[in-house]
């Protein structure tokens, strides 16, 4: 039966409800996976179709009529398992991702996600998979990927060792876990997570990042890959007993504190909300913005900075699950609360089978610039990723210009490598 969303599916529609239908888009996310073996069409919709058999999220249509009670349908026992099919010499022709990747998604008549095929001499290459943010987030694009290519592979057991078999049934979806965030347990902690916001906004100072002179600036977005980065992140993250991602956050919080000239700062951290073994590998959007105040952010020791980071982020994470309407509304009563001063994502993936590819060389740092494809989220957001052989932030930033962007990331780079040194 119809149900309420769940958090995390609240917090995807609280941000896209209002876009203009030329924006629709910009929720949507594009992966291109390469197939493990040659496999013609016919096995490649086979290992597909069991895929989104057993997951609710990708069979779900979605009630909107009413913006402020949206609602997700009982999920279709059936689904089209049509696969478009495209004959190229093994690549993606110019633009192919990005025109699937820019068609809206109808939810109130269509499900989250498309597929296009890519053959060469009618043999299955690749698989480009559309999804729209409602469906999956990344952690559960990836387990999707690993549950598909286990599903092509063969029976179980046949594929990549750490790759899960799909179920010959259903497993929970996103209704099972709204069901469970509004049972009398699941308010209290909803309670909780208010009441941490509360506090937050009662310790922040108001703190901003002063906007490039000029009109017009509007949004731009760097990246900056480095494989020094990546091995100082780590060495660093060793000395001072915390994770990566700590230690890249405090690079970064410092870089945007001394820019503002401020100690303590406001944050928005991405959390994925995947603590319960229950819910971890769901397939469904469960990342929200939860606030963390980071005192002491341009201290000169990195290593003492990452500890306090590490600590930060695990009261934060404690209260990320929470209903994104009940915050509105406390911001609503507290017009004068200070906003968080930037936004940070380390994005985090289900454990994947070993690569048996030759290592390439470390990354040379290098910032490389681009047309974001989606202007939803925070003014000043980083999103964090580990590769086998580099450290890539890409930052998506309003009205701030490429001076003070490519300054902010060279500043964090430099604090890294700097500090890695002196361990």
């Amino acid at each position: 039966m119809a149900g309420p969303l769940s958090l995390g599916q609240l917090s995807v529609w609280h941000d896209i409800r209002d876009l203009p239908s030329t924006r629709w888009h910009e929720a949507n996310n594009a992966a291109l996976w390469e197939l493990p073996r040659a496999a013609g069409p016919a096995e490649v919709r086979a290992a597909l179709r069991a895929v989104v058999a057993r997951h609710p999220s990708l069979r779900t249509r979605y009630d909107l009529q009413d913006p402020d009670a949206p609602v997700q349908l009982t999920p279709d026992a059936d689904f089209s398992d049509a696969l478009p099919v495209v004959e190229t010499d093994g690549l993606p022709p110019d633009g192919f991702i990005a025109g699937p990747a820019a068609q809206p998604f109808r939810l109130g008549r269509e499900h989250g996600w498309r597929a296009t095929l890519l053959t060469r001499a009618g043999t299955a290459s690749h698989l480009l998979f559309v999804k729209h943010h409602i469906a999956a987030d990344a952690w559960a694009q990836e387990v999707l990927r690993q549950e598909f290519t286990a599903a092509l592979t063969g029976p179980a057991g046949a594929g990549p060792a750490s790759a899960p078999s799909p179920a010959p049934s259903p497993v929970p979806g996103p209704a099972e876990l709204a069901a469970e965030q509004f049972t009398p347990a699941g308010l209290r902690r909803q309670a909780a997570a208010l009441d941490h916001w509360d506090r937050l906004l009662d310790r922040a100072p108001q703190v901003a990042l002063e906007a490039a002179d000029g009109s017009g600036t509007g949004v731009v977005q760097a990246t900056l890959r480095s494989g020094p980065a990546r091995a100082a992140a780590r060495t660093v993250a060793s000395a001072a007993g915390v994770s990566v991602a700590g230690v890249v956050l405090a690079a970064y919080a410092r870089s945007v504190a001394r820019i503002c000239g401020t100690d303590a700062l406001l944050v928005q951290l991405m959390s994925a909300n995947r603590f319960s073994a229950r819910w971890k590998n769901t397939v469904t959007s469960m990342n929200q913005w939860v606030p963390a105040l980071i005192e002491g952010a341009r201290d000169d020791d990195l290593r003492a900075l990452a500890s306090a980071v590490h600590w930060s982020s695990l009261g934060a994470f404690r209260h990320g699950a929470h209903d994104v309407t009940a915050v509105a509304d406390l911001l609503a009563r507290r017009p004068d609360a200070p906003e968080p001063v930037c936004a940070f994502n380390y994005v985090a993936l289900p454990e994947q089978p070993p690569d048996s590819a030759e290592p390439v060389p470390d990354i040379e740092p290098a910032i490389t610039w681009e047309e974001p494809f989606t202007t939803i989220g925070p003014r000043c957001y980083a999103r964090a990723l580990e590769g086998a052989c580099d450290l890539s932030v890409r930052l998506t930033a309003k009205d701030i210009g490429r001076e003070q962007c490519a300054e902010l990331l060279w500043d964090m780079h430099h604090a890294l490598v700097s500090t890695a040194g002196d361990c």
